[in-house]
């Protein structure tokens, strides 16, 4: 099949080339001239500055030419399409709403290129973006307003996870797709047609406005299980003593009925799509009347975990920020990639400047130069403070404190370089519980304060001659 895939971000890409990997001609679409030189290349330092994910650049290079073609012109690339997938930016308003203007831009776009078309095969316009429900409707009228002859318009979320999305996309949990029309049904049958009748793959054919729907409902109850854990989880180690988060995990998943995913306490889920998502569902059951206080309250509770440990130091460990240097390990919303869309970093750091630190210290193996661009110091004069280092090492060295704030596997088991770098009293902040031999730290005079746990008093260590 020919098919475009409109708009080259972190679901574009992927999708593109995994389907090229299938035998489709895939034609990826996106009016950035600079995106689509990179991804041309086949460099891969160049694909990874705009799209950071494992795999992704080796198949980009295998593919390119033979099935993966990259254009800026829909006019040539419209003949003989078959399907064309949006994947395209749907930010939050800050009401909670989605953004359309990207799309409905792009959708304009591409209504008056069908509408000139000389091929009148049958086209399915597909919404894989996350998208209000109710927008494939909104789709099919604006083909209908431009003329469009023979096209449909569906439905098709995905649910990919950054940092695995290529195995992800090659070997999907389910595919869903909504439709109107049988016709269309089976132009998606034959883009997914290795999955149809997978048995390790639900493919599920339903109304589009069930598949915009299940997306949100999805990604609501993933964060609200992270909340859940954070929200309580968390609070009992926090609070109440002999409680030990680790043990309470194991115990509570151990019944089969309840997921280990989610259940890992940390600092907050971040990324580009829990917050959105559950903000956009939120403002969409107002609309209709329904009660969102359970939704409302999950989404406080993540956004609370983002910078309560920095409150945490000052109210139940007496650290005064003013004019200290902190270390941050962790830049990006989670390991494995180079994302910094509502990471828990952004607001951890915004409220450490907030406190009067000195400098910060801050490193991230994938993520300090997309950390460069969103801590631009034009928006905000205190991101001068913000130090880039290229080691954990060098983040710490000179440092008052450590704030470890995502889950890099560097970062775990940090205590001989805490140890060879900083000199106690120091103050160590776990937003991931990635050291799990933080008594031996604490014996030796580190003060320990982790999420799902008290706060651990380094010991006093004599001094020398004492």
């Amino acid at each position: 099949m020919k098919i475009i895939v409109a708009g080259t971000g972190y679901v574009g890409l992927v999708h593109a080339a995994v389907c090229s990997e299938f035998g489709h001609e895939v034609i990826a679409y996106d009016n950035d001239e600079k995106k689509i030189e990179a991804f041309s290349s086949g460099d891969a330092d160049r694909i990874v500055q705009y799209v950071n994910e494992p795999g992704l650049a080796d198949i980009i290079r295998k593919v390119h030419g033979k099935h993966l073609f990259f254009s800026t012109t829909l006019a040539d690339i419209i003949e003989g399409t078959d399907v064309i997938f949006l994947c395209l930016p749907t930010p939050p308003n800050m009401d909670g709403s989605t953004n359309l203007t990207y799309y409905d831009a792009a959708l304009e776009d591409i209504a008056k290129h069908l509408r000139e078309r000389n091929d009148l095969r049958r086209v399915v316009v597909v919404n894989k973006s996350t998208v209000p429900i109710g927008t494939a409707s909104h789709l099919k009228s604006v083909l209908d307003r431009n003329k469009v002859e023979n096209a449909g318009v569906a439905s098709n979320p995905e649910f990919l996870a950054e940092g695995t999305a290529v195995p992800e996309a090659r070997k999907p949990d389910r595919i869903i797709v909504g439709c109107n029309e049988d016709q269309d049904f089976i132009l998606l049958q034959r883009v997914y047609s290795k999955f149809v009748h997978h048995v390790q793959t639900k493919y599920i054919e339903t109304s589009p406005e069930t598949a915009e729907a299940i997306k949100y409902v999805a990604n609501t109850m993933l964060l609200t299980y992270i909340s859940f854990w954070n929200g309580i989880g968390a609070k009992l180690g926090e609070k109440i003593p002999n409680i030990k988060i680790d043990d309470l995990r194991l115990g509570v998943t151990a019944d089969k009925r309840i997921s280990t995913w989610g259940s890992f306490v940390s600092n907050g889920a971040g990324g580009s799509c829990f917050g959105k998502d559950i903000a956009s569902l939120i403002y969409q059951l107002r609309r209709v009347n329904v009660d969102t206080k359970m939704l409302e309250a999950s989404f406080e509770v993540n956004e609370n975990q983002k910078v309560y440990l920095v409150d945490r130091a000052i109210n139940e460990n007496g650290f005064q920020f003013n004019n200290k240097t902190i270390a941050v390990l962790g830049l990006a919303f989670k390991k494995n990639t180079n994302d910094m869309r509502d990471a828990s970093s952004i607001k951890a750091i915004e409220r450490l400047l907030g406190k009067g630190v000195s400098s910060i210290r801050a490193y991230d193996p994938l993520a300090n130069e997309a950390a460069r661009l969103e801590f631009n110091p034009s928006r905000n004069v205190l991101f001068e403070k913000i130090q880039y280092v290229d080691s954990a090492r060098s983040a710490i060295e000179g440092s008052d404190a450590l704030f470890i704030s995502s889950d890099c596997e560097e970062f775990r088991g940090l205590s001989r370089t805490i140890e060879d770098t900083a000199v106690p009293p120091y103050l160590i902040l776990d937003g991931r519980r990635m050291i799990p031999d933080f008594e031996i730290l604490v014996k030796k005079g580190y003060t320990y304060l982790a999420v799902g746990s008290m706060v651990l008093e380094g010991a006093k260590v004599p001094t020398a001659g004492a």
